[in-house]
């Protein structure tokens, strides 16, 4: 059974907030134990290799370069992330945006026309997310005649490393009620991200493996894209927040390193063969890995996931 779950993998799709670091602190973020060897050990063993993200607290370059000082080998090129993507959907449609986004990704919006705003760009604000500001966008919306609100991610949370934060899905929330609006979601969940990822890796669903600590976002938008993928026992995992009654589930490794080996092939198949007739496997400080959409409905399954 473990062997169908790797079966034909030809690229790794990483999370990096709670999956690589905890964002927060003096140094701006401290490496989970063992994922800078995990990020290694992907790349030395031919697997293709993505980092797919929902940070919006800075640009592209300005958070690769943290990481890189945290010690992770990694490049722009190799990171798919919101802002550029909804660049290119606002010169594609000809929309000028009110930005309620953190201080340091406004330069990602530097070359675009923002005069006479119609429609409202919202990503993680972090402090700038206060009642002058949310009203603002408010006002802007309500008298739209038809009001686009983009939201990059629709995250409920974070961890950073004094705890867990509100993420841009509160506020995302808030001016779809107060405005009658639904967002449209350019990040993951979204199936358009995930399918960018994959063009940039030049593979299809079936051949990618996503791995993250967010059950809905991570594992339930890479599912609904045709992907397998893991949730790892780090970041905002919880033990409330495991995948949803109709998810069959497998083993994720408590940490990175230990899943990017099994996949590889290295380590421990035989331990997998162990399965339960439910499909679950006796982990211990494993975490879990859930199939694909053949296996679990995703639609019906995470969306009433309270985590």
């Amino acid at each position: 059974m473990a062997d169908a779950v790797l079966a034909g993998a030809e690229g790794v799709l990483l999370d990096i907030s709670g999956v690589l670091y905890d964002s927060g602190g003096d140094g701006g973020g401290v490496p989970i134990p063992g994922s800078r060897e995990a990020v290694k050990k992907i790349k030395a063993s031919g697997l293709k290799l993505q980092f797919c993200t929902n940070e919006t607290q800075a640009t592209r370059d300005k958070f690769v370069k943290k990481l890189q000082h945290l010690g992770f080998d990694i490049t722009v090129n190799e990171v798919t992330a919101p802002a550029p993507a909804v660049c290119r959907i606002l010169k594609e449609r000809k929309l000028r945006p009110h930005l309620l986004v953190h201080d340091d990704l406004i330069l990602e919006f530097a070359d675009i026309d923002k005069t006479n705003p119609n429609c409202v760009v919202i990503g993680d604000a972090a402090d700038n997310f206060s009642y002058k500001n949310l009203n603002d966008a408010f006002q802007i919306l309500i008298n739209l005649e038809n009001p686009v609100l983009l939201s990059l991610g629709r995250g409920r949370y974070y961890k950073e490393t004094d705890g867990l934060k509100l993420d841009v899905g509160a506020y995302m929330k808030a001016l779809e009620y107060a405005c009658d609006i639904q967002a449209e979601v350019v990040g993951k969940p979204a199936k358009m991200f995930f399918q960018s990822a994959l063009t940039e890796m030049g593979i299809e669903p079936h051949q990618a493996i996503m791995i993250g600590d967010d059950i809905v976002n991570d594992v339930g938008g890479a599912q609904q894209c045709g992907m397998r993928a893991v949730q790892v026992r780090t970041g905002k995992y919880r033990l409330t927040c495991t995948s949803p009654p109709t998810s069959s589930a497998f083993p994720s490794p408590s940490h990175l390193t230990f899943f990017l080996l099994m996949l590889a092939g290295q380590v421990f198949r035989s331990a997998l063969e162990t399965a339960s007739p439910s499909g679950e496997f006796a982990g211990g400080s494993l975490g879990q890995l859930s199939r694909g959409p053949a296996v679990s409905s995703v639609g019906t399954g995470i969306a009433p996931n309270p985590c």
